[in-house]
């Protein structure tokens, strides 16, 4: 069976990711290129890695949770294990968004009538000019 090959050129463009950001993901051991001479070749396996990896950082998941995610596949081929801690540690991070939208709508509604008595004070003390 043939392997795709990818330079981290062609990765970086693929996936809209810097080779630095790429190059950080290696030294911190999450993608392990092959070496020709001194130019690393990415494999298909090492593409779909990175965009776990992009895909777990969106999410608001840490490079250690995602090390961690990535190492429980590696461990059970059969992604029963990993489908798990993912379900468990995605419910997690889906409350901690829930109460960060509930957060920022008690924001913006304190916002919103703040801005309403300051725009009531400003027209009582113009006789309803508004202009500043």
């Amino acid at each position: 069976m043939a392997h795709t090959w990818y330079t981290i050129s062609e990765l970086s463009n693929r996936l809209d990711v810097t080779p630095r950001t790429i190059r950080y993901y290696e030294e911190l051991g999450l993608l392990q290129p092959e070496r020709q001479q001194n130019r690393r070749q990415y494999t298909e396996r090492d593409r779909v890695r990175l965009q776990l990896i992009l895909r777990g950082r969106r999410l608001g998941f840490s490079l250690s949770e995602i090390q961690d995610m990535l190492d429980l596949y590696a461990a059970d081929p059969s992604e029963v294990t990993q489908l798990r801690d993912v379900l468990r540690r995605g419910d997690a991070k889906l409350a901690e968004v829930e109460a960060q939208i509930r957060d920022l709508e008690a924001v913006r509604i304190e916002m919103v009538e703040w801005r309403q008595r300051m725009d009531s004070l400003l027209r009582e003390k113009t006789g309803g000019d508004r202009q500043p």
